[in-house]
């Protein structure tokens, strides 16, 4: 069984060098003079950074794109791009504070959980003003997931492998609930994020395109944070990525690539200029590819990127201006990319 840490533990003798990411001792005081994982506090000062809020995002437009700009296609698809979203943000909120980062006994990752939990919250916040601005009837879009037998399949998958941690908290589970995290903010989350842009390509929908950006960008630190985090438990425990477990986690990717290649064919029912079903595959193969690089593993499908202004519309990096209202922005002093770690 995996042992959740003490919240207070005086009797510790645990040094800074004999940190674990899990299955450690610690004192719980969060004593930030004395770090290990260099990674993690770095990443907390850019998710600092990083800080916006909603509010700021300017929405008035996308109303009247919402209804009377976009096709029923596109309506539709926007809608439930946007229900699945509100799912992972929501499931992210609670799974982060209540079945993660309880087990985990490294002070500063512990700050980076938490930092990221609250970044899910606002995020769950973000929609809110997203579905207020577009939505005579809010409900129709927080409700779907009773409705929509797709959206519910897919939701319950996903929660599967982080109900395996809470049910039966073990190392094992533990290693699979951060490769599922890495797949959830690296995979899902992107995917869903290209509808948003493809839109924002034919100029429609701005105000949320841009929110996306925002949350987008918060997202490549949890996928660092989790990659990095799966890369120092294989050096601290190497004996638990075993070949099955290691088949275990391939087979993992493989079936989100199908769940979520699936999905984007449902949501786009190929009336969605500039997604069409090769092209949505392609790029969640891409987006796997990617994921499975960073933690050592091999590749799957040797995908390459098939719409690769995707990544122009999210990029903060290369851009001084905000290219929505051509106004120089504050929100790029804490941006970062995926080669930054």
């Amino acid at each position: 069984m995996l042992q959740r840490k003490k919240i207070y533990n005086p009797l510790s003798k645990e040094t800074v060098n004999e940190r674990k990411i899990f299955g450690g001792s610690p004192t719980s005081i969060f004593e930030l003079n004395k770090i290990k994982y260099q990674w993690a506090y770095q990443l907390w000062k850019t998710m600092l950074a990083n800080t916006w809020f909603p509010e700021e995002v300017n929405m008035n437009p996308d109303k009247k794109d919402y209804n009377g700009g976009l096709t029923n296609a596109e309506k539709c698809g926007y809608d439930r791009a946007l229900a699945q979203l509100i799912f992972m943000d929501s499931l992210q909120t609670n799974n982060l504070i209540d079945n993660i980062n309880p087990y985990i006994t490294s002070p500063e990752i512990n700050l980076v959980l938490v930092r990221q939990a609250f970044e899910e919250a606002l995020h769950s916040q973000s929609y809110a003003v997203m579905v207020e601005s577009i939505s005579a009837n809010t409900d129709e879009i927080y409700e779907m997931w009773r409705s929509d037998m797709a959206l519910r399949s897919k939701n319950d998958h996903i929660a599967n492998v982080y109900e395996q941690l809470a049910n039966n908290p073990s190392d094992e589970s533990m290693i699979k609930a951060m490769f599922a995290n890495q797949i959830l903010e690296g995979i899902y989350f992107y995917s869903g994020f290209s509808f948003f842009y493809t839109l924002a390509r034919s100029g429609k929908m701005l105000g949320s395109t841009q929110m996306i950006r925002f949350i987008q960008r918060d997202e490549v630190t949890h996928l660092i944070l989790f990659q990095n985090m799966i890369n120092s438990a294989r050096v601290e425990r190497p004996e638990l990525f075993t070949p099955a477990l290691i088949e275990e986690v391939i087979e993992m990717f493989r079936k989100a690539v199908d769940i979520e290649s699936a999905w984007g064919e449902y949501i786009t029912q190929g009336q969605i200029l500039g997604l069409t079903s090769d092209i949505i595959r392609t790029y969640i193969e891409y987006l796997a590819d990617q994921r499975l690089k960073k933690v050592g593993l091999p590749i799957l499908y040797n995908a390459k990127h098939p719409i690769k202004w995707v990544d122009q519309f999210c990029s903060f990096n290369n851009q001084k201006t905000n290219f929505f209202e051509g106004k120089v922005t504050n929100y790029a002093k804490g941006s970062l990319d995926l080669d930054d770690f």
